[in-house]
């Protein structure tokens, strides 16, 4: 995938077509960057278990095959300049549709397996586990939520309602049609609601909690206490309290047809608890336990005694 993400970038430079308003190469670029973060990640969580496992393997397998099959028919739609997505206008790209189909549901069916797997093993102390069983959940979360862009569309709908045969099947877009303006890198809609977004934000849970767990140890070495294990894993859950209010606020403003960079008051208002609620758990998680009070207050006295017994 890495290598991919190279072609595909050259691609974008030497290759001035336009499919769907984006650059033709954009997709394989992006799918080949998601995919090699996804299989990086996932092969980090596994080596986090105590051993290897049968079903392990074979999830993690076909997680490879998964992805590649699904890689070989975007580069090839792409080659021939079509739509790899949603397109169901020949026989050909129906079928090619259909498989894609077929490989995101034994991708998300091995996810599972795998997430399974962690969490019937420790990963590490309670934090790190944590950390990585939760980022699977909501990853899992993410990728199924994927299936609400092949959901048929009020137009498409139409069409078939009129005896007639829609050439996609699906859309990105909500409210309004694929390929309008997009922001920049990720290429989301602008005029109106965009389904990736939820999926983004979902399946890269699966890095991001792992990551913020490597920001607090980093800062552990300088905040006495966040070297306490309770207080790491309160933050984990509180991060990953976090990003599942943020999962299900972009989904439903997507589904509401609209844009993200142009949020209603309402959205604004619903952001805005999700962010108080996060400040008052964060802080809520850095309080020091009773518990880790009373036994750091234990030792100190001890310590004292011990240099008054010395003295």
């Amino acid at each position: 995938m890495a290598a991919l993400a190279v072609v595909a970038a050259i691609g974008m430079i030497v290759d001035d077509r336009v499919l769907v308003g984006a650059p033709i190469w954009f997709k394989p670029l992006k799918f080949a960057v998601s995919f090699a973060a996804y299989g990086l990640t996932l092969a980090w969580m596994l080596s986090r278990r105590p051993a290897p496992s049968r079903a392990g393997t074979r999830a993690a397998h076909t997680v490879v095959v998964a992805g590649l099959i699904e890689m070989a028919i975007i580069v090839g739609q792409t080659l021939r300049g079509r739509r790899s997505h949603f397109n169901i206008e020949t026989p050909l790209d129906r079928a090619l549709f259909l498989v894609m189909g077929g490989t995101i549901i034994a991708l998300w069916t091995a996810t599972l397996v795998i997430a399974v797997l962690l969490f019937r093993a420790r990963l590490g102390d309670r934090a790190t586990t944590w950390a990585i069983r939760l980022g699977a959940l909501i990853a899992l979360a993410g990728l199924l939520l994927g299936g609400l862009m092949v959901t048929p569309t009020p137009e498409q709908q139409a069409q078939r309602a009129a005896g007639l045969a829609p050439a996609l099947i699906g859309a990105h877009s909500v409210g309004v049609p694929d390929g309008g303006p997009a922001m920049p890198l990720t290429g989301w809609n602008t005029d109106g609601g965009d389904l990736r977004i939820p999926h983004f934000v979902g399946m890269h849970a699966l890095q991001a909690l792992p990551l913020f767990l490597y920001a607090i140890e980093a800062l552990a070495r300088r905040g006495a206490r966040l070297r306490d294990e309770r207080v790491r894993l309160r933050l984990v859950l509180t991060a990953a309290g976090f990003l599942t209010g943020l999962l299900a606020l972009v989904t439903w403003q997507a589904l509401r047809g609209q844009a993200l960079i142009h949020p209603d008051a309402v959205t604004l208002t619903a952001l805005t608890a999700l962010v108080v609620a996060t400040t008052a758990g964060g802080c809520a998680a850095l309080r020091r336990s009773p518990t880790a009070a009373t036994a750091t207050a234990t030792a100190t006295e001890q310590t004292h005694r011990t240099t008054e017994s010395t003295r």
